[in-house]
């Protein structure tokens, strides 16, 4: 039987999962890119190198996020966010991302491909190179839909 989440199960799902996938467009071409994110019940965190991803969000900020429980092919649950990117450029929004991220023990993924500079989050060291530096962002959220599956 396929369903509606309900708005409780869709918060729920935001909440406790933490790899969803960016949907992002050149104008052309649609592109959906793994990434890990914090939801804090009115934003979506997501953080990245320079990029593709970036430059085209840049262009065109209209994102969705689709998050998922898939235990197998007829017990899902997914989540679809449509929103707005929104770069975090002051460096106060840029901390509070950053400890949201040390807080669920994601600093890790934000550490592994950058390395230097250094900062403290909540006692944890978050190393990185200036011109390497991962660029924090947020998805203002319009909408959230979910769907099930359970048979």
């Amino acid at each position: 039987m396929i369903g509606v989440l309900s708005a409780g199960e869709v918060e729920l799902l935001l909440k406790i999962q933490v790899v969803g996938h960016l949907g992002c467009t050149d104008g052309y071409n649609t592109y959906v890119y793994p990434v890990n994110y914090v939801y804090d019940d009115h934003f979506i965190f997501c953080h990245s190198t320079l990029g593709a991803k970036l430059d085209m969000m840049r262009k065109n900020n209209r994102v969705c996020l689709q998050v998922e429980e898939c235990i197998d092919f007829t017990h899902w649950k997914s989540v679809m966010v449509q929103g707005i990117f929104q770069e975090l450029e002051e460096e106060r929004d840029r901390y509070t991302a950053m400890k949201m991220f040390a807080e669920k023990n994601l600093q890790q993924k934000i550490n592994q491909p950058v390395l230097a500079h250094n900062t403290t989050v909540n006692g944890t060291q978050v190393k990185w190179h200036v011109k390497n530096r991962p660029v924090f962002f947020r998805i203002v959220i319009d909408e959230k839909t979910g769907r099930y599956e359970n048979d």
